[in-house]
């Protein structure tokens, strides 16, 4: 019997990403973001959701990739912790996807070095690969 994994796939900068979907409590839009004086940069803010304040995390800052302008609506992966909720920012929310856990591979010897933290391993799909987030690690 082949175990598969369900994710929320992502895009940030140009490279493709997942997360368990387990974990995600909701996909939304841009929201209006409260700075956090002497927060680190990758702690982009607090947003306020449904009356419960919950931390914004620049995944751009995060993985040291370029940032984007500060006009630009990023998208929020909110993921449930043990404790909080947390907010990840993200360029563009994709599908949920399903994939076989015996295809799974360690992260590629290339990636990196900024990144490999945060990175469990990878997926290959038929025209990309894809990134499977550790989310401990980004909170």
């Amino acid at each position: 019997m082949i175990d598969n994994m369900q994710l929320c796939t992502f895009r940030l900068d140009n490279q493709y990403f997942g997360v368990d979907a387990l974990k995600v409590q909701e996909l939304i839009r841009h929201q209006t973001m409260t700075r956090v004086p002497l927060a680190p940069p990758s702690v982009r803010g607090l947003i306020n959701l449904r009356g419960q304040i919950v931390t914004a995390i620049d995944l751009r800052s995060r993985f040291g990739l370029p940032s984007v302008a500060e006009e630009t609506e990023l998208m929020n992966i909110v993921i449930r912790t043990d404790e909080e909720c947390v907010s990840l920012l993200v360029d563009q929310i994709g599908d949920v996807l399903t994939v076989e856990q015996n295809s799974f591979e360690s992260p590629p010897e290339t990636m990196d070095e900024t990144l490999r933290p945060y990175i469990d391993g990878a997926f290959k799909l038929e025209d990309r690969l894809l990134l499977l987030l550790n989310w401990k690690n980004v909170v």
